[in-house]
């Protein structure tokens, strides 16, 4: 179990990401803030269930964030820092 995990992703944009308390496969609490290329309509999205305790996901224009509490953890993002891709 590790502490606390951070990474920065370029794909469309940049996302900055940051997990806490990171197991194998949960996470007690995970964010991701990001600036993506392309805008969108704003909308959020509050969801509870399926993976995770709480998730929020918040978008406007082309500013994201992701808040997720006890859920399955990001770690295609990890992985692929692995990679070096």
């Amino acid at each position: 179990m590790q502490l606390i995990k951070f990474i920065h992703c370029t794909d469309y944009g940049h996302e900055w990401i940051v997990q806490l308390f990171t197991g194998k496969r949960w996470s007690l609490m995970q964010l991701s803030v990001s600036w993506n290329d392309y805008a969108a309509w704003p909308f959020i999205q509050i969801k509870s269930g399926t993976g995770h305790a709480f998730s929020l996901l918040f978008w406007a224009y082309k500013f994201g964030v992701d808040l997720d509490i006890f859920s399955r953890n990001w770690s295609h993002y990890f992985d692929q820092e692995d990679e070096g891709i």
